[in-house]
């Protein structure tokens, strides 16, 4: 397909394959961006039925407007070749990242944070992903998550597939189309929500439960449920708790809490809202730095020596020896202050002029009123 030409696509290169079909990167040559192109496998292109119900959601899918979600821009026909133009993102896939090892507590949060914006936003909107997995989650070299394939499951199941199969509906890796791709397979049942493994109808929590699963490997490095073929992934998910031992001494307890009720196997007992997994996560991503798991230091790293925590503890005992020293002196009580009183006796033709605040007295006109004592004033 590289240097073929679909509409008015030039295709330039393959970027990978799944159990929707063969992503290429094209160039728009009307608008003159890149896109991708998914290719529709064969055993759906040539079902009537199916591209009906297809192009119905599709509609859906290309009014999901949101900075986490990889947009769908629309569907192609050319010579008998069915695709999907969608959004075109630069990065690695969770997939990738995950293999290198655990991300950091800061990191997982970050990310299940734009992914459950993006869940919030197609929830809203009554779409839901099925089939939602560190594959289909885009890591941009900005920091940004992108959601891909979202609503794929149910646009690319037929009309009547959940009365025949219904895995189809619930998730499309799980079709005959994906039959000889056991990656894929083993891929998706391990992001399958016990309700979806049976079969029976999903809603919003399915997602949620995959949600859980990405957040569990991210912390872990390890998936949540594993088996060497998909009887045993599926026996886990419906029977088997995850290894919480697996999770990181330094996860704060809301956090571990919130995985526990998004990996819960009652549908009724999970958590049951993107809004709420969102809010979790805001709320745990305000707790200090070292409470979430970056630049978190060893306790023997921070420790001084010895000698230098004990110089506190030395000041203050000489400190509190000198006061004990000479407290006692100052509270011994002051002796009363010696008051001296003298006679003095004015000729008659002298005055003594005193203050009294503002006012001035005139000894001779007035000591009678002030003093009563005649001549003789006292100090």
């Amino acid at each position: 397909m590289v240097g073929t030409t679909l509409a008015h696509y030039k295709i330039t290169s393959h970027l990978g394959s799944g159990g929707m079909g063969d992503v290429y990167q094209a160039t728009d040559t009307k608008l003159g961006r890149s896109v991708a192109i998914k290719l529709l496998p064969d055993a759906f292109a040539s079902d009537a039925e199916r591209l009906s119900r297809f192009d119905r959601e599709a509609q859906v899918l290309a009014s999901l407007n949101h900075p986490n979600i990889a947009q769908i821009y629309g569907i192609e026909e050319s010579g008998g070749t069915r695709c999907i133009v969608m959004e075109l993102v630069q990065g690695e896939t969770l997939h990738d990242r995950i293999k290198r090892g655990p991300l950091t507590v800061h990191e997982a949060l970050t990310i299940t944070k734009q992914i459950a914006e993006a869940l919030e936003a197609a929830h809203e909107k009554g779409i839901i992903h099925r089939d939602l997995k560190p594959g289909n989650v885009m890591l941009t070299g900005d920091g940004r998550v992108k959601v891909l394939d979202f609503g794929l499951a149910k646009a690319m199941s037929g009309a009547n597939a959940s009365a025949s199969n219904p895995n189809l509906s619930n998730s499309p890796t799980m079709m005959s189309m994906a039959a000889t791709n056991v990656g894929v397979i083993l891929g998706t049942a391990a992001y399958m929500s016990p309700e979806q493994a049976k079969g029976r109808a999903v809603d919003r929590r399915t997602d949620i439960f995959a949600l859980g699963c990405i957040l569990y490997e991210m912390l872990t490095g390890k998936r949540a449920f594993d088996g060497e073929d998909v009887t045993d992934i599926l026996g886990a998910v419906l029977r088997v708790e995850p290894d919480w031992s697996q999770l990181p001494d330094s996860l704060p307890s809301g956090v571990r809490n919130l995985v526990r009720l998004c990996l819960e196997k009652n549908a009724k007992n999970r958590r049951s809202d993107a809004t709420d997994v969102r809010l979790d996560i805001e709320q745990a991503l305000k707790e200090p730095v070292d409470t979430i798991g970056i630049a978190q230091l060893p306790v023997e790293s921070v420790k001084r020596p010895l000698w230098k925590r004990a110089i506190p503890i030395v000041i203050a005992a000489f400190v509190a020896g000198v006061i004990a020293t000479f407290a006692p002196w100052n509270l011994k009580q002051s002796p009363p202050k010696t008051v001296t009183r003298f006679p003095l006796i004015l000729p008659q033709d002298q005055s003594l002029i005193m203050a009294a605040g503002d006012l001035f007295y005139d000894a001779r006109d007035k000591r009678d009123e002030i003093l009563g004592i005649g001549p003789n004033v006292d100090e």
